[in-house]
């Protein structure tokens, strides 16, 4: 069955081609809400705005999860997904008009996108504030591709068809005169002189009667030509070939579709801001009948420029000052407005005497980031979309290669960091050598793409030279930390001095670190370009000193150290002494972790980059010592494929160095991930063998760690007699050491096996003692765990909710289920289905994106038994078989 979605006009979801009927306006305004942001969260907050704008019910939030529940009936269940407290729907490709009409404006494909509307978006429903983010930059990739399409039929000859569309425009904007313009131009291309004097007529008229005002210089100007019957003057057309085979950039396109006095177009080398230019240039040359001109700027003077520009303007002899030749030139371009495009310009003291005014507009190109131009629309390039590079590939190498070797050709263009002058040189590459399979491309360019692709590196050498000392070397730096978001103080870190954001903004203002945002704890994140890191990496590698690269990991390692110990649990944290430490201010650091958590989910995806380049580079202590310090929050945030990342890529680097703590360390890491996810007999080796290490080492409180690792897969795995015996142990060590944290949670765990053994006496002593501890050392994590089981102990449902409060205010998902799912329990016991229901629906969510398969098959025999209370017979027999199968797969 194939589903179809279509919001390009009325409401519409077809299966099969057939309509399939949504129910109830509520309904249909949540799913037109989901699939405005299709594949993205939406937030319920957002949904009960959309669903009652004005006042929404007591029952909202009960309401919304009907409607969802009623829209995941008629669509089917894979749609409409839940994530925390937001919904989303996914759509497959080519299954919502929206995106369909997005993807073919991008390929150039106007007619088929245009033909996709209806009417109006979703012209059956209410609009909604909510919806008017997505729908008014629609609105204008509509009107671009319009335009686009206009253009394109005029420079075919197609005078009809282009008439046709530019009247259907005029019937949306009828004041605009650009658009009179060209249809009255059009016409009297067409041999249509007649009809071409009437529209300028009834344009005039309506503009006198309704506005009170005449007809623009350019409106006028259009019906001099005509009445001079001189429609094609001869005039400056100095525009480069346009590519045929131009790719992408819809939103690029659409700021340039004008009107504008000046658009600057920045972004680094090879990002084909010259190609866009140029494009955009063709599309609105009809809007400039008097002329094109093009400046090629390359470091040359203004007067030089000048000259060059007036004698395209046929004035042979230029006056001798900069100052007389700029104002020549304004003065010959006031009444012959005329597009201006100047390529690769230094800065903005190199373009203002270049400048026109009067009507004229200018297209800037340039690599840095010029922002002194007053007014200027500002266009910023980066990479292109996979499926853009792709489609670039294809057209230069040949559609049907690329089709037959997608996937060597999705990694020649993530190999060319998606910038479109790197994919057209491998795309040329590929065309020269046509027995050449894709998979030869991409083998070359993993061995040396500087190599294959020497026009990209001619044009990253050119912005390398000119880079100061500290600017290289600090982006050579970076480049080894690939394409992760860093934070600015890595740069202070790179150099060894506080407050370096001179070198910062060279580096930003030459497009050659990216802005990407602000984290959660108020730093801007900066990214180095893919491709120009690795260039830079490998240009600055021989001058690369081992202190920089080691400076960085030792800042990253001193920071982490500092949020961690501010965290809510660090029961089994392990630091490496030996690992170097670089220090920010302390100010600064009190700052950046004041939220300790934030501060890890700002730079998690750094720090694992960090542990990667580290080990890497056999930085084994570096790489160990972060992956340690990464421990506490991911395991409370069970960012699981991390921590098994980190600490396999750490464990290497230690055994290669030697580094046995570290071995033991990084092996106790993942026998704890390995026990979260049901792996028990991988668990219990790297338990073993890390209390090995500790203990020839003399570490006992890290050896009580492992120990307590055995403890929990005995008792996992049934086997409560060796739990205890292990517990007991480590609660013996920790209590020697006087670890209090470790004797709270040794305290807690006997108390979980001494519950479910039924010894409920010892286990209510065993929790008593790990709550009072809890409540004296603050330690918030600890107390949840603990109310967890004396919920259990007392069948009291106040305990459940104040650790699921717990667990939700610290953020953890994980214990945050198990409480969900306790709650549910006792609420089925009691017969209150309903909440009961919503809560195992949640934790089972959750169980399945951890992989948690022990936690799910809990919950989903619980789902069994809850539907069987409410006599739903054949739900709950599905239900309970999936519980037995999900058991079976456990590890006995």
């Amino acid at each position: 069955m194939t589903v179809t979605f279509h919001v390009l006009g009325p409401l519409e979801v077809r299966s099969d081609g057939r309509p399939v009927r949504i129910s109830g306006r509520k309904p249909r305004l949540l799913l037109a809400t989901l699939l405005l942001h299709a594949g993205h969260p939406v937030s319920d907050d957002q949904l009960v705005e959309v669903l009652w704008p004005h006042r929404p019910p007591r029952s909202a939030q009960s309401n919304l999860r009907t409607y969802v529940s009623s829209l995941r009936s008629e669509l089917g269940s894979g749609h409409v997904r839940f994530d925390g407290s937001c919904y989303a729907i996914d759509v497959p490709g080519g299954a919502l008009d929206l995106l369909v009409f997005e993807e073919l404006v991008d390929r150039g494909e106007f007619e088929r996108a245009l033909a996709l509307w209806r009417g109006a978006p979703l012209a059956d429903l209410p609009g909604s504030p909510v919806w008017d983010r997505r729908l008014e930059p629609l609105h204008q990739v509509r009107l671009h591709a319009a335009e686009a399409l206009i253009s394109r039929r005029i420079e075919r000859g197609d005078h009809d068809g282009a008439i046709s569309e530019l009247r259907g425009l005029l019937a949306e904007q009828p004041y605009r005169e650009d658009l009179w313009g060209r249809l009255v131009l059009t016409l009297h291309r067409g041999g249509r002189k007649a009809e071409a004097l009437r529209a300028f007529a009834a344009i005039r008229v309506r503009l006198v009667d309704e506005l009170g005002v005449e007809p623009g210089v350019e409106l006028r100007r259009a019906y001099e030509l005509i009445l001079a019957d001189d429609a094609l003057p001869a005039v400056p057309r100095q525009l480069p070939p346009d590519l045929p085979d131009f790719t992408g950039r819809a939103a690029a396109m659409a700021a340039l579709s004008g009107p504008f006095d000046v658009a600057v177009i920045s972004g680094p080398p090879g990002a084909g801001k010259t190609a866009l230019a140029v494009h955009a240039a063709y599309a609105l040359r009809g809007a400039f009948p008097a002329g094109q001109l093009y400046l090629e700027l390359d470091g040359r003077e203004p007067d030089d420029l000048l000259a060059e520009a007036l004698r395209a303007l046929g004035v042979d002899a230029a006056p001798p000052t900069l100052r007389e030749r700029s104002a020549l030139f304004r003065s010959l371009l006031a009444e012959r407005a005329m597009l201006v495009l100047l390529d690769d310009a230094r800065d903005a003291a190199q373009v203002r005497p270049l400048l026109p005014g009067g009507g004229s507009a200018v297209i800037v190109t340039s690599r840095r980031r010029i922002t002194e131009l007053p007014g200027a629309v500002r266009v910023q390039l980066g990479e292109l979309t996979p499926q853009e590079a792709l489609s670039l590939l294809a057209g230069v190498a040949g559609p049907d290669r690329v089709a037959r070797e997608r996937a060597d050709a999705l990694a020649i263009v993530a190999a060319c960091g998606r910038l479109p002058l790197a994919v057209r040189n491998a795309g040329a590459r590929l065309a020269g050598r046509p027995g050449w399979s894709l998979a030869v491309l991409r083998q070359r360019l993993e061995d040396d793409w500087l190599g294959e692709l020497k026009d990209v590196r001619d044009t990253l050498d050119r912005g390398y030279v000119r880079l100061p000392g500290e600017a290289a070397r600090t982006l050579g730096a970076l480049g080894l930390f690939g394409a992760s978001a860093l934070p600015g103080w890595v740069v202070d870190a790179a150099l060894g001095r506080h407050g370096a954001d001179d070198v910062m903004d060279v580096l930003i203002d030459g497009n050659l670190l990216d802005v990407v945002g602000t984290d959660r704890v108020g730093q801007p994140r900066y990214r180095v370009p893919d491709l120009i890191g690795r260039h830079a990496m490998e240009r600055g590698r021989p001058h690369l000193e081992a202190k920089t690269v080691t400076r960085v990991l030792a800042a990253w390692t001193a920071t982490s150290e500092h949020a961690m110990a501010r965290l809510p649990t660090t029961v089994f944290s392990l630091t490496a002494a030996r690992a170097p430490r670089w220090r920010l201010p302390e100010r600064t650091l009190d700052r950046l972790t004041s939220d300790p958590v934030g501060w890890f989910e700002a730079e998690h995806e750094a720090l694992a980059g960090a542990v990667g380049v580290a080990a890497e580079l056999g930085l084994a202590e570096s790489a160990w010592g972060l992956a340690a310090a990464m421990v506490p929050y991911l395991d409370l945030h069970c960012h699981l494929d991390t921590w098994r990342g980190t600490h396999t890529a750490a464990l290497a680097a230690a055994r290669a160095a030697g580094d046995r703590y570290g071995e033991a360390a990084m092996l106790r890491g993942l026998a704890q991930v390995s026990l979260y996810q049901d792996r028990y007999e991988e668990a219990t080796d790297g338990f073993i063998r890390s209390r090995q290490i500790f203990h020839d080492f003399g570490d006992r409180r890290a050896e009580a760690t492992s120990i307590c690792g055995l403890g929990a897969v005995s008792q996992f795995t049934g086997r409560p007699v060796q739990a205890l015996g292990h517990l007991r142990q480590a609660l013996d060590i920790f209590l020697a050491t006087g670890d209090r944290h470790g004797e709270a949670f040794a305290r807690q765990s006997i108390g979980r096996v001494l519950l479910r053994s039924g010894d409920l006496e010892r286990a209510s002593e065993s929790l008593g003692q790990a709550m009072r501890l809890a409540l004296e050392l603050g330690d918030a994590h600890r107390e949840g765990c603990v109310c967890l089981q004396m919920g259990h102990l007392h069948q009291a449902m106040s305990f459940h909710q104040h650790a699921l409060e717990i667990f939700e205010s610290l953020g953890d998902r994980h214990c945050g289920a198990y409480a969900l799912q306790s709650l549910a329990r006792m609420q089925v016991a009691r017969g209150e289905l309903a909440p009961a229901s919503t809560r195992l629906e949640r934790s089972l969510e959750i169980f399945q994106e951890l992989g948690d398969r022990s936690g799910e098959a809990s919950t989903t025999q619980l789902l069994g038994e809850l539907h069987r209370s409410a006599g739903r017979t054949g739900l709950a027999l599905d239900y309970l078989r999936h519980a037995s199968a999900l058991r079976r797969s456990l590890p006995v």
